[in-house]
C-alpha cells in the first residue's frame, strides 16, 4: 500500500504549534525547538520493512507552506493518510480531513494520538475520518490495520472505525512487550537531520530506549496526574528495549550518520533501572563506543542516586531533563510526582556534583496554590540553577495544562477548578488560563525563564564555555530563550 504519515502546516499569528512527540502543546516564537516524532517515524519504518510505499511529511517542522505540502502530498497518492493529533489541534485536523475527503476520494484517512486514545468515537462523530488508531503503540497498531486492509491479517485492537451508522472497536490497545522486534528508524526516510532543540550539540539524533515512566522496583511507574501519555498511552507500565539493541542502534547512529549526542525521550529514560545501565555500559565497552559519542536523556529526580550517578558517568552521559514541576511537597503530592521537594533538590545537587548538565522543567498555575507557594518554586528553581552552574544548565517552565482524560483534568472538573476555557478544546494551547489560578501565571513563567539571565549564572556559563560547541549551542540558547519570552 501507499501509506503517508503526515503533519498538515499550520500556524498561529507567526508562532509554530509544538506537535509531534510533545507530552504537552503550545505554540511558540522559537524555531529552535524541532523534536523528532519518534513513534510516527517508527511507524513508516516499519510499514516500510512490510514492502509498503511510505511517504513521512512534517510540513510542520520542515516549514512549508499549506500548497507546498498539498501539492506533495497529492502527487504521492496515498492509500492510506494517517495523522497524529492532540486536543488543542483536533477540530483543526477534523475540519482538514474533511475538506480533504472528497479531493483525495480513493483514500481513507485515520487519526491517532493521545486525546483520541481517551475519546476515540468522538472523531468518528465530528469528522469523516475512517479509523481512529487509539493506545500508545501505534506504530506497531497501524502496521496490523495496514495488513488487514491488504486482507492479511485480523484488525488489531485498539481500532475504532465506522460501519453503516454504527461506530465499532476491537478493543482496549495492547502494550507490546518485545520492542527489540521493532527495526530501527529509517533516518533517511524520515529526515532526522531537520531536528534538534537548543539544548542539544549537533548533530543529534533522538532514540527511544522503551516507552513508559519506570520505577525501580515497582511494577507501576509514573503516576504524574498531568501526564497524559503514562494514562492515554502506556497504562503506567514501562518496558525497555535490551542494552544490545539500544547500543547497536547508537553504533549505526554514531558511523553512518556521525552523530555526536543521542538524547533518549524515553520518559523517564532508562535511568530508573540499575540493570539496564549495567548492561549498557558492558554493551558499549565491547563495541569500542565509549567517548565516541555522548548520551542525554529524561530523568526523574529519585534515580539520581550515587550508584546510578556512577554508571551514567562511565557510560557517558551529559545532561539530565528532570521535572521539578513545582517547589512545595504539597503540589508535588497532589500531582502525583512521589517525590518531596527536598529528595528532589538534594539528587539534583548530587547528579551537579558529577558534572551531570542539569534541564529543570517546571509548572506554575495549580489551583490550590497562591503566591507563596510559586514563590517556593521559583526560589528552588534559582536554587538549583545556580547550584555549582556549568554552561549547558537550563530550564523550562509553563502554564500547568491538564487535558481531558487526565486525572488532574477529573480533579479539577471535580473540585470546580476550570475555567470557561477549560471547556474549549483550541484553548488548551498554554496561553490560556484553564485552571483557575490565584496568581499570574505569565508572569511568573516569565521569572523563571529569566533565571537564565541572573548575573551568576551568566558568569557561571560564561567561564565554563569549552570549545566552539559550546558556543554554537550558546547561541541557539539565547535565540530560543528569546522566543520563550516572546510566548509569555
Amino acid at each position: 500500500m501507499r501509506v503517508a504519515f503526515i503533519y498538515p502546516p499550520v500556524f498561529k499569528d507567526g508562532k509554530i504549534p509544538l506537535l509531534g512527540q510533545n507530552r504537552q502543546f503550545k505554540y511558540t516564537h522559537s524555531g529552535e525547538i524541532k523534536i523528532f516524532p519518534l513513534i510516527p517515524a517508527q511507524a513508516v519504518s516499519i510499514l516500510k520493512r512490510d514492502g509498503n510505499e511510505v511517504l513521512f511529511l512534517d510540513a510542520i517542522n520542515r516549514g512549508m507552506a499549506v500548497d507546498e505540502f498539498e501539492k506533495e502530498l497529492k502527487k504521492f497518492n496515498p492509500e492510506l493518510v494517517v495523522l497524529e493529533t492532540k486536543t488543542p489541534i483536533i477540530k483543526f485536523h477534523w475540519e482538514w480531513i474533511n475538506n480533504m475527503k472528497p479531493q483525495m476520494k480513493n483514500t481513507r484517512f485515520a487519526i491517532t494520538g493521545d486525546h483520541v486514545s481517551f475519546f476515540p468515537e468522538e472523531s468518528i462523530q465530528k469528522s469523516r475520518v475512517d479509523y481512529v488508531i487509539s493506545g500508545g503503540d501505534f506504530d506497531i497498531s497501524l502496521s496490523i490495520l495496514v495488513k488487514h486492509l491488504q486482507g492479511k491479517s485480523a484488525m488489531p485492537s485498539g481500532i475504532y472505525y465506522r460501519d453503516g451508522m454504527e461506530i465499532k472497536n476491537t478493543g482496549r490497545a495492547l502494550l507490546y512487550d518485545n520492542l527489540d522486534s521493532l527495526p530501527f528508524i529509517d533516518r533517511d526516510l524520515t529526515r532526522w537531520d531537520i531536528y534538534g532543540e537548543a539544548y542539544l550539540y549537533r548533530p543529534c539524533a533522538y532514540i527511544l530506549t522503551g516507552r513508559g515512566c519506570g520505577r525501580e522496583g515497582k511494577e507501576i511507574g509514573g503516576a504524574c496526574t498531568f501526564c497524559i501519555w503514562q494514562h492515554a498511552f502506556w497504562q503506567r507500565k514501562a518496558r525497555l528495549r535490551s542494552p544490545k539493541n539500544v547500543a547497536e542502534e547508537i553504533e549505526m547512529l554514531v558511523k553512518k550518520y556521525g552523530v555526536y549526542e543521542v538524547f533518549d525521550d524515553n520518559e523517564s529514560g532508562a535511568v530508573w533501572s540499575k540493570l539496564w545501565l549495567e548492561g549498557f555500559l558492558a554493551e558499549l565497552e565491547k563495541r569500542r563506543l565509549k567517548g565516541k559519542f555522548i548520551i542525554s536523556s529524561n530523568a526523574r529526580a529519585e534515580n539520581l542516586t550515587e550508584e546510578k550517578c556512577r554508571l551514567m558517568k562511565a557510560i557517558g552521559y551529559r545532561l539530565l531533563k528532570v521535572g521539578l514541576e513545582a517547589g512545595t511537597t504539597d503540589s508535588l503530592r497532589r500531582i502525583g510526582k512521589l517525590e518531596t521537594i527536598e529528595e528532589i533538590k538534594e539528587n539534583v545537587k548530587r547528579a551537579k556534583r558529577y558534572g551531570f548538565r542539569i534541564m529543570l522543567t517546571m509548572m506554575v498555575g495549580y489551583p490550590w496554590e497562591d503566591v507563596k507557594d510559586v514563590k517556593q518554586t521559583y526560589k528552588a528553581a534559582k536554587e538549583l540553577m545556580l547550584y555549582k552552574t556549568h554552561f549547558g544548565d537550563s530550564l523550562q517552565a509553563s502554564i500547568v495544562m491538564p487535558y481531558p482524560g487526565t486525572p488532574l483534568y477529573r480533579d479539577a472538573q471535580n473540585n470546580g477548578w476550570l475555567t470557561d476555557d477549560g471547556m474549549d478544546y483550541e484553548m488548551m494551547d498554554m496561553e490560556h488560563d484553564i485552571l483557575k489560578s490565584n496568581y499570574d501565571n505569565a508572569y511568573w513563567c516569565r521569572k523563571m525563564w529569566n533565571i537564565h539571565k541572573h548575573p551568576l549564572f551568566l558568569l557561571k556559563s560564561f567561564l565554563t564555555l569549552n570549545n566552539k560547541r559550546d558556543i554554537a549551542l550558546a547561541l541557539r540558547g539565547i535565540k530560543s530563550l528569546i522566543g520563550h519570552n516572546k510566548d509569555y
